[in-house]
């Protein structure tokens, strides 16, 4: 008699890889280990097995898609078994933005805003509402907004390693559309992100392809926002020096220490490292549930 497989669907896997792993399991574009890196995971982050040559195995986990090296990989009832042990219930957003709240009601204080597709480790569950993990502390929101699931851990894509996990999709874009003009000139009071800008002018047309209107100076832009502490400042955020009390220089913070900013005539627009002696204080503008294409904010629920 041939012997029927063991059925691995689980966590929405139907053919299930866990990786086991000291740190982080490469996972490449191509079957060679001199091929590019396209994303990570971590150990007991789960995968949808593709393809298996024996040596090398095609993946999907989250929005990772490449291969893995197979002996890294538990399969088959050895994986379904592991699965069982670190899984955890996971509370997706389903509406457009979400609040999580202080207590299970709708009067108490908003703790957070969580954009659609946000995953929410759950602590509890009760009736009509789910007790959620932020960073450590708790939050509760409507299951009217939520769905539940038992979820691995998935692999994190380059983005999501280089800007952080849970840094927004807008402020990835925002950065990336910000550096393809390095290099482009410096113009006192110019405000063109091809012929020359000034380091407020720069920010002001960077922010406007976003649908923000930004004040012209940098001063000005100081007190437009909400006002952070610098080190609290993620990509896209903006951070300003002074002197004596005055503010006289504004850049885009890019993350992991750098900024991009139209530094001086004789730099030009450039990529360089946050001067902490002289930053007083950052500024976020971004709303990060804001959607390019849909012209705005959405509906906040619960």
């Amino acid at each position: 008699d041939t012997a029927v497989p063991a059925d691995t669907t689980i966590c929405g896997y139907t053919n299930l890889g866990i990786a086991q792993v000291d740190s982080s399991l490469n996972v490449r574009e191509q079957p060679d280990t001199n091929s590019d890196i396209v994303g990570k995971m971590q150990n007991d982050a789960g995968c949808e097995i593709l393809e298996d040559d024996g040596e090398w195995l095609k993946i999907e986990s989250g929005q990772v898609t490449g291969y893995v090296k197979a002996e890294y990989i538990i399969t088959g009832e050895a994986a379904v078994a592991k699965a069982q042990e670190v899984m955890k219930t996971i509370a997706t957003v389903t509406t457009q933005t979400l609040n999580v709240r202080a207590e299970m009601n709708t009067d108490c204080t908003k703790l957070a805003l969580m954009p659609e597709g946000e995953e929410l480790e759950v602590l509890n569950q009760y009736d009509g509402w789910v007790e959620v993990d932020l960073d450590g502390d708790v939050g509760y929101a409507s299951t009217d907004y939520v769905e539940i699931s038992q979820q691995l851990p998935k692999a994190q894509t380059m983005t999501e390693l280089k800007y952080g996990q849970g840094v927004s999709d807008t402020r990835v874009s925002l950065v990336a559309y910000a550096t393809q003009f390095v290099g482009n000139p410096y113009v006192w009071g110019g405000t063109s992100l091809t012929e020359g800008a000034d380091c407020s002018g720069f920010v002001q047309q960077i922010y406007k392809q976003y649908g923000y209107v930004l004040p012209r100076t940098a001063e000005d832009q100081s007190q437009f926002g909400t006002k952070i502490a610098v080190e609290d400042a993620q990509p896209g955020d903006l951070i300003f020096y002074a002197k004596e009390g005055h503010v006289y220089h504004v850049v885009m913070y890019a993350g992991d220490g750098k900024t991009i900013e139209a530094a001086s005539t004789k730099e030009g627009i450039v990529q360089k490292t946050v001067n902490t002696n002289n930053a007083v204080w950052a500024t976020r503008i971004l709303d990060d549930n804001y959607t390019v294409a849909g012209g705005g904010i959405g509906t906040v629920n619960a």
